[in-house]
């Protein structure tokens, strides 16, 4: 696949990474360069402007109300309109618990304090209080005929608007608000998710989904070649089996 590079802006690596997001990072890397597809990606942190002609792929992960409050304010002066933008143009988000609450029109926390997303997806999330239960555990959910897995921890409820589309069916554990059965969201080719895990790690074939939907945007009908992922699919499925069970037992 000679030329080909995947393009990432990784939004406040250092402020949102909890539960080793950055994993996510590092599995795109690898599994790129397994097909000899070029890797670069850029760290931005707070104030540095987003650029949206200049990536296929944008990438932000979780992390507490702490630092949830610092990058709202950054997110709504600075990266907000080019991020719509690049929205607009194909380009493709992949956007992790915090960071999926942030993609939204607004996170009221336990407290009750509203902050700002950045109006990406038409949805918003609302923590009940601090005396209601937090949704944290293990995860499945069903997605495009196969499953994801992951961890999810999070006091919020989110609620999708018109328009959006859960990334899957709850089936272990809580999903985006434990009652409808959905769980993330997904619009054009925005991806949000509630999965630590990491993420990607856990899922190869859902991060080659990201990959092809974040190249296809330059390469129309591009295909990634197949890799030996008889580990990861092995872990994968540990990992479905490990949740469902626990899922059973409550």
């Amino acid at each position: 696949m000679k030329g080909l590079a995947l393009r990432v802006a990784h939004l406040f690596p250092k402020l949102m990474n909890i539960y080793g997001d950055r994993g996510n990072i590092l599995c795109l890397q690898r599994r790129c360069q397994a097909r000899g597809i070029a890797f670069e990606v850029d760290g931005l942190e707070l104030g540095d402007p987003l650029k949206a002609k200049d990536y296929d792929l944008v990438f932000v992960g979780g992390a507490q109300d702490r630092e949830q409050r610092l990058v709202a304010e950054d997110l709504v002066k600075v990266k907000a309109k080019p991020l719509r933008e690049a929205v607009k143009r194909n380009v493709a988000v992949l956007a992790v618990c915090g960071g999926y609450q942030l993609m939204g029109r607004f996170y009221r926390t336990a407290e009750g304090e509203e902050l700002p997303g950045s109006k990406v997806l038409d949805l918003h999330t609302i923590h009940p209080g601090a005396q209601a239960q937090r949704f944290i555990g293990n995860i499945v959910v069903e997605w495009n005929g196969t499953t994801v897995v992951g961890f999810e921890n999070h006091g919020g409820r989110t609620f999708l608007g018109d328009g959006i589309q859960p990334l899957g069916r709850v089936v272990a554990g809580f999903g985006n608000n434990g009652e409808d059965g959905g769980e993330g969201a997904v619009y054009r080719n925005v991806f949000g998710t509630y999965l630590h895990g990491s993420l990607l790690p856990k899922n190869p074939k859902f991060a080659d989904h990201v990959i092809e939907t974040a190249l296809r945007r330059r390469h129309k009908d591009f295909r990634l070649s197949e890799i030996d992922d008889a580990v990861e699919d092995a872990a994968h499925a540990a990992a479905v089996r490990q949740a469902t069970r626990r899922s059973i037992i409550r």
